[in-house]
């Protein structure tokens, strides 16, 4: 993920931008709309060269790991590590997000990652060192993440394209929960660990590549004098209560989500069914979101997308209810693909985002965002996994939809109250 300003002159600096895409008086924009603007296609293709080094990387890894120690432990520890590290390197770096020019920071963030899978690739390398590898990429990835959601909306616009181009990306992370790891899966059939992972460094240079080459050279948000660093500027952002609220609504829901795809082995155990059901557990989730999401970009407008935040929002993890019966697989499908569905409420959600931080703070607040995102991923993948020590797995989850929703009317309430819905 991110480097160098180049010694040639820069791009052109006029963009095609939503504006001209969606003059007054044109009808609403759908996803083709998106991609019709050259430097979001160079974004998007990036976006799954990154992508795909991310996830392939990742199993290549534990995989290594384990066939260096053969320790379960240390080996699950490298995923544990792409969690962990993101809430460091969110509030410590977020600020460089919006003191920097954008394209810098893409550019460095993809050759940070390719360097750091590069040192992973030789065979002297100690695990100690594998594992602090893993940890660099991940302080590097919410400042990569959050520079790129802030670059969207200066290449799109912040209207119904910022939205629309937020969502596609986000389908193609959650496609790649399908794909990624079976195609890394199949490509350790052919080539060894360090040969995968070989292969990711290949594509955070392409990511790299494509970033430097197709997006226009902008200048940083604010003034190096002018921005806060560190932990002081990220209390200039939460100072906003709209923006805390916000991002409240941002966090609470994956915290509780990931429960049922944490406890997906351990529930497969319970009720005593294949590994194919596993994997069917395992997609339902992501397979709902996806369609959540295109259901909601391409059939409703930016009027109705913004009425139904706080509805989805507040019922995303009822469906969770469905485990107290202990449900055979059909039926916690049915209730993973409806939790996975009402994910569309972010593409609204967005858009009040981006609304409600002012321009200057827009790469730090979004860097911030996505950090906390991540972060609280992995306590509640933790959490899930405590609670199963002492309770059934269904009784957890089940519990989760109750908590949750518990937990998720505060936040709405919290939401209305800071005036964030009036975007």
């Amino acid at each position: 993920m991110p480097k160098h300003d180049s010694p040639h002159p820069p791009p052109p600096t006029a963009p095609a931008t939503a504006p001209a895409l969606t003059p007054a008086g044109a009808g609403r924009p759908g996803y083709r709309a998106v991609f019709r603007v050259r430097e979001f296609r160079f974004v998007f293709v990036a976006h799954l060269f990154s992508l795909l080094g991310v996830v392939v990387s990742e199993l290549a890894l534990t995989v290594l790991v384990y066939d260096l120690t053969r320790s379960p432990l240390l080996s699950s520890l490298t995923f544990a590590l792409g969690f962990l590290p993101y809430l460091l390197g969110g509030t410590l770096l977020a600020g460089l997000t919006d003191r920097l020019p954008p394209r810098r920071i893409l550019v460095v963030c993809d050759l940070v990652c390719a360097a750091c899978v590069a040192v992973m690739v030789v065979p002297t390398t100690p695990v100690a060192v594998l594992l602090a590898l893993r940890c660099a990429i991940a302080v590097v990835s919410p400042v990569f993440n959050g520079t790129r959601m802030a670059t969207l909306a200066d290449v799109l616009g912040e209207g119904d394209l910022f939205v629309l181009g937020r969502s596609l990306l986000r389908i193609v992370s959650q496609s790649a929960l399908l794909t990624g790891f079976a195609v890394g899966g199949v490509l350790l059939t052919v080539v060894p660990a360090r040969g995968a992972l070989a292969v990711t460094a290949g594509t955070f240079l392409v990511s790299a590549l494509l970033l430097r080459l197709g997006t226009v050279r902008r200048p940083a948000r604010a003034a190096v004098k002018a921005a806060a660093s560190g932990l002081s500027g990220t209390w200039a952002v939460l100072r906003n209560r709209r923006v805390r609220a916000l991002m409240l609504m941002f966090w609470v829901p994956p915290l509780f989500a990931v429960v049922p795809e944490a406890l997906a082995a351990p529930y497969a155990d319970e009720i005593g069914v294949s590994t194919a059901a596993l994997g069917l557990l395992m997609c339902a989730l992501p397979v709902g979101t996806i369609a959540g999401e295109l259901l909601a970009g391409s059939f409703l407008g930016a009027a109705a997308r913004s009425r139904i935040v706080l509805p989805l929002a507040v019922t995303g993890v009822l469906p969770y209810l469905l485990y107290a019966p202990e449900p055979g697989v059909a039926l916690a499908v049915v209730a993973l693909f409806l939790a996975g569905a009402t994910g569309a409420y972010t593409l609204g959600l967005d858009a009040w985002f981006v609304a409600a931080v002012p321009e200057e703070q827009r790469g730090r607040a979004m860097t911030l965002m996505t950090a906390g995102m991540m972060t609280v991923q992995g306590v509640g993948m933790a959490g899930a996994g405590i609670a199963a020590e002492f309770a059934p797995v269904h009784t957890v989850v089940a519990g989760t939809g109750v908590v949750g929703t518990l937990c998720l009317l505060a936040a709405a309430a919290e939401l209305r109250a800071s005036g964030a819905t009036e975007n």
